[in-house]
Formats: C-alpha cells, sequence, structure tokens
C-alpha cells in the first residue's frame, strides 16, 4: 500500500513540474526566484519518489526511510511557498527583492545548458499570479501540506504491518 503512495507522490510532482513549465514557456508566466526554489522542490521530490521505489517497503525502517526522504524536498518547497506567501501579503514597496535570478547566479556552472531552461526566469516574488483566483504560492503551500500529510498519514497507517 505505501509503494502505491509513493508512486502517487511522484505522479502528482512530475505533472507540478510538468505544469510549471507549461505555465512558464506556453501561459508566460515568469517565475521568480522563489517560484524557480518551489519547482526545484518538485523536481526533488520528482527525482527521490522512484528512488525510494526501490527500496523494500514492505520494512518498515524502509517506510520510514522513504517519507523521511521525499519530506525533504517537499518540506523546503512548503518553506518557500510560505515565504512566498508572506512576502506577497506586504505592501508594494515594503516587499524585499527575492534576489537575483538563478540564470546570473549559475552562468558559470558545469553542464548550464543542460539545466537552465528549469532554472529560467526573472519574475519578481511580490508579482501575483493566479490560478482559479487563488495565487500560486498558496497552490504551492497546499501542495507541498498534502504531500507531507498523505506520506506520513500512510506511514502511521502501515507502521504495524
Amino acid at each position: 500500500m505505501y509503494r502505491k503512495t509513493v508512486w502517487l507522490v511522484f505522479a502528482v510532482a512530475a505533472a507540478g513540474v510538468c505544469a510549471s513549465l507549461l505555465a512558464q514557456y506556453v501561459w508566460g508566466m515568469n517565475p521568480c526566484v522563489m517560484c524557480i526554489q518551489q519547482r526545484l522542490a518538485l523536481v526533488g521530490i520528482a527525482l527521490v519518489s522512484p528512488l525510494c521505489l526501490l527500496l523494500p517497503l514492505a520494512a518498515r525502517w524502509a517506510r520510514t526511510v522513504a517519507a523521511a526522504v521525499i519530506s525533504l524536498p517537499a518540506l523546503f518547497g512548503l518553506y518557500i511557498a510560505v515565504k512566498q506567501i508572506h512576502l506577497q501579503s506586504l505592501p508594494l514597496l515594503e516587499q524585499p527583492p527575492c534576489g537575483a535570478p538563478w540564470t546570473f547566479r549559475l552562468r558559470g556552472a558545469p553542464l548550464f545548458d543542460w539545466y537552465e531552461p528549469l532554472i529560467r526566469g526573472t519574475g519578481a516574488c511580490g508579482e501575483v499570479y493566479r490560478v482559479l483566483g487563488v495565487p500560486l504560492a498558496w497552490w504551492s503551500a497546499v501542495f507541498f501540506s498534502v504531500v507531507l500529510t498523505v506520506l506520513w498519514a500512510m506511514w502511521l497507517k502501515t507502521r504495524n504491518v
């Protein structure tokens, strides 16, 4: 049963990465530094979930390791989403800058051309994009919260198995 949960988390995270790339490259939404950090948290979840499927998830220790490993990028993404929600709640003149774009910071890094499309974006962190009337930072916070809740709820449900 826990294996299905990890597969579900992987599928939803991969869909989230695809949706964020679609929003940027098709719908023209320009992500900010915090948006990129949340996207990278999604990528992290999508990368570690299949690796966790290699563990013998019938064993309690393996379920614990999988939940902990997948929780790390989810917690980071939730932290950034909450931070962005706070930033966006401030009056425009009181919003601090969110830093230089990742493409500027990492321009000389190895293999930059390979991952540059994932980190491209120069939007302002205070700019609010909405989907169904809800700011994207709120959707992101909900997603990461649900991932954490489902992972640990299923861990609790299967802990005595």
